[in-house]
């Protein structure tokens, strides 16, 4: 058997707002936008550029109940990681960018981390992993 998780469901406030949060601001790519007449909601799914891995699906908030998880889908601890090849091309971008961190860039034995908020402050890592280490001995 093979399986994989390709999307994750990040419940946002409005779609557009969202979309330019993570293409124009992290750079993301668009992957795919289509209106459902029935169900009156997108199918908006963005990707870091040049990953083959989950994307995220932007889901807007339908109900009432939803609208209390904007931004803290995971209660306050980090939510997302974002993996890089280059560190400090991305911190700096990102910082000129105007994106938030909660916690400053940090040399850890699996790599170079800081804590980065989004447009409706769930947490991210935004982290470089060293050559030995791979995502699964971090957690």
């Amino acid at each position: 058997m093979k399986q994989s998780i390709i999307h994750i469901a990040l419940v946002v406030k409005d779609y557009d707002e969202a979309i330019d949060f993570y293409v124009n601001k992290l750079q993301f790519d668009l992957i795919e936008d289509t209106y459902q007449p029935e169900q009156d909601k997108r199918w908006v799914v963005v990707s870091p550029p040049g990953s083959n891995g989950v994307a995220l699906l932007l889901a807007r908030a339908s109900k009432p109940e939803q609208h209390d998880f904007i931004g803290n889908q995971a209660g306050g601890r980090v939510f997302l990681f974002l993996n890089t090849d280059d560190f400090w091309r991305d911190y700096n971008r990102m910082v000129s960018e105007g994106i938030t961190f909660v916690r400053p860039p940090q040399e850890q034995d699996y790599g170079t981390v800081a804590v980065f908020e989004d447009l409706y402050g769930n947490r991210w890592d935004l982290l470089q992993m060293n050559d030995d280490h791979t995502m699964s001995s971090r957690m």
